[in-house]
């Protein structure tokens, strides 16, 4: 995978984050709070700014309850048609 590929992948997850979180209605701070970490802190992972561990993913898709593979896998679009599918 080029390092263009394995950009947008990154950024594609992080809207993958800030799309589910909306739907949910939950705020920015209301995730950070959930992670220990500061709202911006927080705005800057949706924002694709940090790079985040493999841990910090897995607690994300916890804390949105989603897979942590469809997180990673999904296009946007996909995520949002998964969620309406199973109701979540």
């Amino acid at each position: 995978m080029g390092k263009d590929a394995f950009n947008n992948r990154i950024r594609t997850v992080a809207v993958n984050i800030r799309k589910i979180r909306e739907t949910r209605n939950y705020t920015q701070e209301y995730l950070a709070v959930k992670l220990g970490i500061s709202q911006n802190a927080y705005s800057k992972i949706e924002l694709g700014y940090t790079k985040i561990t493999l841990e910090r993913l897995y607690q994300i898709a916890n804390i949105l309850e989603i897979d942590l593979v469809e997180l990673l896998r999904s296009e946007p679009s996909e995520v949002l048609q998964l969620l309406e599918a199973t109701g979540s």
